[in-house]
């Protein structure tokens, strides 16, 4: 009984409708299509950390022509909560998003419209350089965070609307 509802389940799973994303690798169509949108600069350091995870997963080629941009505005922010009673915070949270555009270069039209954004919890310590570093740290593992959000929908809108390779 039990294989015979394994064996069903089997020859079911093709007619979900469930395809993989990045079928055919780095010479699938959605790999091809990300690799045709290039990325505006993105201003200061957090920009420059966000733009380089994005230029890194979507694999496009310095100089090459894309048929897309990608703009893209940062609000990174840190707020402090639990206060103690001498009004010291011991806790921050460092929150980064992003609104991005996907613009159609040869029209200049916005195809795609959207934003992205993760957080991150800070311990603050006695030692200010400490706190100081954790905010650093915590950036540099928002940012990846903030570029895998922005290339997953980019690579749905590939998918969805046929994208600049298929």
């Amino acid at each position: 009984m039990k294989r015979l509802l394994a064996l069903s389940l089997v020859l079911a799973l093709p007619g979900c409708g469930l395809r993989p994303l990045y079928a055919g690798g780095g010479a699938g169509p959605i790999a091809q299509s990300l690799r045709s949108v290039a990325v505006a600069p993105i201003e200061g350091k957090t920009g420059w950390l966000v733009r380089t995870a994005l230029e890194d997963r979507l694999g496009g080629r310095p100089g090459g022509s894309a048929r897309y941009r990608l703009e893209v505005l940062l609000d990174d922010n840190i707020t402090a909560f639990g206060i103690r009673a001498d009004d010291a915070p011991t806790r921050e949270r460092r929150t980064l998003r992003a609104r991005y555009k996907l613009i159609e270069q040869a029209r200049g039209t916005v195809v795609l419209d959207a934003t992205a954004g993760s957080d991150v919890g800070i311990d603050v310590v006695s030692s200010e350089y400490a706190t100081v570093a954790a905010e650093q740290t915590a950036l540099e593992r928002l940012a990846p965070l903030i570029a895998d959000q922005i290339v997953t929908r980019l690579a749905l809108y590939a998918r969805n609307q046929g994208g600049p390779a298929q």
